[in-house]
Order: C-alpha cells, then structure tokens, then sequence
C-alpha cells in the first residue's frame, strides 16, 4: 500500500523502515492540515501524529484525495473529526497501548525531579556549587497520589507508586479490579482530587475532560500540591494553573504536554522569539517543570508502534477485524 506518513521525524523514518512489512512509505516533515492535505494525492492510506489536524474540512479534501485508511501512531485521536471520518467511509485506526511503561515511568520521572530538585543539583554542582540549599523535597511515603485516568497507563503508573509506598487514590468512569486489588481506592473526581499532595493525569481528552484541572478543581487539591500531565494539554486550563501558581495553591507542575504544543514541540526555536505568553510564562517558574511530549519516547515504545501500525495496515487491506478502529 501507499502510505504518506505526515509530521515525521528521523526517529520515525528510522523505525518504520526498520519495521516495514512491504508498504511504499513517502515521509513528509510537515504536519497534515488544511495547507498540506494536498499532499495525500494518489495515497490511499496516510499515518498521522498527535498534532496533525484532521477536522471536517481536511477530511473532505482526503476523500477527493482517494485516502481510504488514517492510521494514528498514537493512543490519542482527539485531534480527528472521527464521525466525519465515518461519514466519508475513511477507516480510522490508531495503536491503543504501546508500552504503557514509557509513560508512567516519564510521570514518575517528572514528579521525583519537581520534588527532589534534580535538575537544579546538577546544574549547580557543575558551577562547582554543592550548596543544599533551597533543595529539599519530600518522602512520597504515605502521600496521597490521585492518578485520574486508570486505563493501561494510569494502570502502569499505579503500580509504580506502590512501589514507593504511596496512598493511590483513583477516578474512572469504569474502576479496574486489579487496581482495587492493588489497594487504589476509586472515588468521584471531587473524592479523588480532594487534599491529593499529588494529582497526576491519565486520561483521553474529550468533552467531559476538556479543561478538567481549572480554578475550581485546583480548589480540591491539598495547598501545595504537585500537578503532572502527561495525556493531552487541553486537560488543563492553562490560564487558571498559572493563577494557582503564582499565588501557592499548586506547588509544583510537571507537563509533557500543552494545549497549543502543535506551535512548538517537537521543533527547535532556540533563535526565535516565543510568542506563546502562557508557555513562556510557565518556563519562568522555578516550580515547573517542561518537557516536549516525549513520554513515549522509549525504543520499545517506538518498535510497538511501528509493529501496531503495520499490523493495522494489514488487517484492513486483509479485511480481517479491526480491532483498533474508533468511530464505530
């Protein structure tokens, strides 16, 4: 099959070449928008990423295009008019779970350098600096970590946070067994958030979640809390987070993620002025930490969602189930 395989960098041509079960690929670095959908002429499937923008419009173009099959490399597909899709006979499929490891493990990478100052340590002590001060974290021993989101990353990430002792409390509109086993409690969102040192997201970005963290629900959390996202950006109002920040509610923050990152992650702007005010303004708080959506970026990660896609590739041209559709 065709496949025009959008918003790509070296690390994705290097793995799906690797991992190419016999499909012509053409790579193109630019996103899929309403400015580039051109380029999906004489394709009949294109693979798309978090940021590529597939609305109503795009879609129509795609169909006219002769586009049959979208294939996300991602868990996500917030960013895809999927009823449009349907309506249009356009196949939309996507890798559910993909090392669920990677991400938990980047949570828990974020919220033990908030916490224990890692980050600055290093730098201080390359200035030859070995000062302790204005360094100390806290035991995460007995903490209350609300993970909000308990599918198979929220799962993952529970089970590191018994490691370390945690009191795991939960939200999902369908509460895991295994989970309960573990010893996560389940509650309301209210319950959840309620005097939580730690709240940690994991969860799909939709209409009930959009915005979920915002001047009201800030209120819920323990005075000095931590926030780590790790999902989507839109979780978060961004506006009402930095209010809390500047004035002590939230204590900390740690994102993988941002609302308008398609301007900016995954690209260098180090010589260009940032017109983004609300990110620059994060990146000046000393209690915040920000990474550029590279919480999947494992080896491991990568070859399964090469191996998924490919295998989604197939079973549509195979007309086998699709078992990874959305939409239906």
């Amino acid at each position: 099959m065709k496949i025009a395989v959008f918003s790509t960098y070296q690390y994705d041509e290097e793995y799906f070449t690797r991992f190419n079960s016999g499909h012509e690929l053409t790579f193109y670095t630019a996103p899929l928008d309403s400015k580039t959908v051109n380029l999906s002429n004489g394709f009949e499937c294109i693979c798309i990423f978090v940021n590529d923008r597939v609305d109503a419009d795009v879609l129509t173009d795609l169909a006219e295009n002769g586009v049959k099959l979208i294939v996300l490399r991602c868990a996500g597909f917030n960013n895809v008019d999927v009823k449009k899709a349907t309506e249009l006979g356009i196949v939309v499929l996507r890798v559910p779970a993909y090392s669920p490891e990677a991400v938990a493990e980047h949570a828990m990478a974020l919220i033990l350098t908030l916490n224990r100052k890692t980050h600055k340590a290093y730098n201080r002590v390359r200035e030859g600096n070995f000062s302790l001060e204005k360094l100390m974290g806290f035991n995460l021993h007995q903490r209350k970590v609300a993970v909000i989101g308990t599918g198979n990353i929220g799962q993952a990430f529970c089970r590191i946070l018994k490691g370390f002792g945690c009191h795991i409390a939960a939200y999902d509109p369908y509460p895991n067994a295994e989970m309960e086993a573990l010893g996560v409690t389940y509650g309301t969102l209210e319950e959840t958030l309620c005097d939580a040192d730690i709240v940690s997201l994991h969860c799909p970005l939709n209409d009930d979640t959009l915005h979920m963290v915002n001047k009201e629900t800030l209120k819920l959390f323990s005075k000095g809390a931590m926030l780590i996202n790790t999902s989507r950006g839109a979780l978060i109002e961004t506006a009402d987070v930095i209010s809390a920040l500047k004035h002590g509610r939230l204590g900390y923050l740690g994102i993988d993620v941002y609302e308008q990152e398609s301007k900016l992650f995954f690209n260098d702007h180090s010589e260009a002025v940032i017109a983004d005010e609300l990110i620059t303004r994060l990146i000046s708080f000393p209690n915040v930490l920000i990474t550029s959506h590279q919480g999947f970026f494992t080896k491991e990660a990568m070859e399964q969602i090469a191996t998924i896609t490919y295998q989604n590739i197939e079973a549509f041209e195979k007309k086998t189930a699709l078992v990874n559709r959305v939409g239906v």
